[in-house]
């Protein structure tokens, strides 16, 4: 009796052909959700970036209450001439007045309240989303959000 016998090699192919072609039916199936950073219309579509205010809060090993407020993400990046729009909610702090240095953005995040600014940066740097609150050591930890330009 004379047992089927595939050798390595093939072993191999088949078993990257299934993934190739399970991948691929998961990829076009209804359900799957395609992520890519360029859009695949050919109508460009407005970026929009979610943030949020946040706090942290601790104890020292002496009892001392420590807390620092933070715009979450801390960091975004953008692309030059690109419209974006940025929408920010207040979840901890009553307000946030905020500006970018660099720009003439000003604003204010409120508590519970969503605050959308629109963008479009001429030029590359990284820019700093300053709460005047929270902007110096003099009032706790600063809070700075980066938008890196490129």
């Amino acid at each position: 009796m004379r047992l089927f016998v595939i050798k390595r090699k093939w072993l191999y192919m088949i078993v990257a052909s299934f993934i190739v072609g399970f991948g691929g039916w998961y990829l076009l199936s209804s359900e799957s959700i395609i992520t890519t950073s360029k859009s695949v219309d050919t109508e460009e579509k407005k970026l929009e970036i979610n943030m949020v205010t946040g706090e942290f809060k601790s104890k020292t090993a002496d009892g001392k209450e420590i807390e620092a407020y933070r715009f979450d993400p801390g960091t975004i990046l953008l692309e030059k001439n690109n419209d974006v729009t940025l929408s920010i909610v207040g979840v901890n702090g009553e307000e946030h007045p905020f500006y970018i240095e660099g720009t003439s953005i000003k604003g204010v995040v409120k508590k519970g309240q969503e605050t959308v600014v629109n963008l479009n940066f001429k030029e590359e740097g990284t820019y700093r989303l300053i709460c005047d609150t929270h902007s110096t050591s003099e009032h706790g930890i600063p809070m700075i959000a980066y938008i890196v330009v490129d």
